[in-house]
């Protein structure tokens, strides 16, 4: 049971705050995002009389598929960001605060001002902790002299600003040894960054583009893998498999990589120099459900441990997860959050109704994958089973310049005017290339 600090003497007064207030909600989310606004909005659609808190501290919404366009001077920051409280539902109860302690054995989360939240059910979607510490150096070099990343909305100017601005050297790309959001964006903004050095004169004779991966292929599902392949080649892209960032070296501009052997074991150390790098951090569950008995026991990740259909958590069957944090065995993208935003809705209603949870998530993920200006893979599948799938009557194993306005138009409409407020849009996405966000 959680309890204040005057009752944990053996604890320090950072860990646990001390409860200040108790509130009681019958559904409490935790996390208004892309994964728990759309949750929020369709079960109140369906019933308005239901008691909904939304526990986020952030008082501003990221389109973050945004931030690698803006990283490739497509977009401007400003395009990325509104308001939260336009996207809050109105009937639901919003606690700006940030929670710190779950006690699902009590029904109760603890938040960082002290307010103890009790529930009736729990939805667990706060998005995904980016663990900058784990690579050493890092978190001092960001920002400056030639050290940028897409992944936080502060640093994804400055990434433009490095490839705009490059003269030649090596420009490194590099992907973590953990599952991070959005899987093909450590790639987009390299293909944008090759097509920007192409443009200028002897820019591209003089750069060596690397993409350092710790994984043994470009992509999870075979088919686009192998389109991926094609395009490192054709752009002339030094890819080094098995290889993970683990430190940075500002002082003297160099990165530093663990080389694995086929069983995943470290069998030798390299050092790149860079005079750019673009760096995709380390990622997991936030520390909070790390720490808590939601957690996949015995997991590093902290992932929230739940059933891949229902989404239902595995031993707590009140709690319910989706989104970024959770353990869906399939990518982490928006895209999948908007198909399992209507699961966890009609299931939990469900089980408020006593009736059996029949909604199934069936692993769809998308990842628009940039392959250059005007040129866009629209990477649908089947996360469970590595299926190919497509909602155009396109082929999706090829460039595509429709594709590409998809991605910079279509796409950030859908979620700003249907996504994030609930509505299930499946109509002609086609026609909405020509409509403006």
């Amino acid at each position: 049971m959680i309890t204040s600090n005057s009752q944990q003497s053996q604890t320090p007064a950072s860990a646990t705050p001390a409860i200040t207030k108790t509130l009681h909600h019958q559904i409490v989310f935790i996390g208004g995002g892309s994964a728990g606004l759309p949750t929020a909005s369709m079960l109140l659609k369906k019933n308005k009389s239901l008691d909904i808190a939304i526990i986020e501290p952030s008082k501003k919404q990221y389109y973050q598929p945004g931030w690698t366009l803006t990283g490739g001077g497509v977009f401007q920051i400003e395009d990325t960001v509104r308001d939260k409280k336009d996207f809050i539902p109105r009937q639901a109860t919003w606690i700006a605060d940030r929670v710190v302690k779950l006690d699902p054995e009590n029904n109760a989360v603890l938040t960082k001002e002290g307010i103890l939240v009790e529930y009736d059910y729990l939805i667990v979607s706060p998005g995904i902790q980016l663990d900058w510490h784990l690579i050493k150096g890092l978190r001092e070099a960001l920002g400056k002299d030639g050290v940028t990343s897409n992944y936080a909305p502060n640093y994804a100017p400055y990434t433009w600003e490095l490839i705009k601005n490059f003269q030649g050297g090596n420009a490194l790309f590099t992907f973590p040894n953990t599952p991070v959001k959005c899987g093909g964006a450590p790639q987009k903004v390299m293909y944008m960054a090759d097509d920007t050095f192409r443009s200028k004169l002897g820019v591209r004779q003089r750069t060596n583009v690397m993409f350092l991966t710790p994984a043994t292929k470009m992509f999870s599902v075979p088919e686009y893998s192998a389109l991926l392949d094609k395009v490192v080649q054709q752009r002339e892209i030094d890819v080094k498999f098995r290889h993970n960032l683990k430190e940075i070296k500002p002082e003297t501009k160099e990165a530093v990589f663990d080389v694995f052997d086929d069983n995943g074991a470290v069998v030798d150390e390299v050092t790149h120099k860079y005079e750019m790098i673009h760096v995709t951090p380390p990622q997991s569950a936030p520390d909070f459900i790390k720490q808590s008995p939601l957690a996949v026991p015995g997991s590093v990740y902290g992932w929230v441990d739940v059933d891949k259909y229902t989404l239902q958590h595995n031993r707590y069957p009140n709690v319910f997860s989706l989104g970024d944090a959770s353990s869906l065995p399939t990518s982490k993208t928006a895209a999948a959050a908007r198909k399992q935003a209507p699961i966890v809705a009609e299931n939990l209603l469900a089980l408020i109704d006593s009736k059996p949870l029949l909604h199934k998530y069936d692993g769809y993920t998308c990842c628009p994958l940039i392959t250059g200006y005007g040129k866009t893979i629209m990477a649908e599948f089947d996360g469970y089973s590595g299926t190919v799938l497509s909602s155009f009557p396109l082929n999706p194993v090829k460039e595509s310049w429709i594709m590409w306005q998809m991605k910079t138009t279509a796409l950030p409409w859908i979620y700003w005017n249907r996504m994030l407020k609930g509505e299930r849009f499946e109509g002609d996405y086609i026609k909405l290339i020509q409509w403006k966000k």
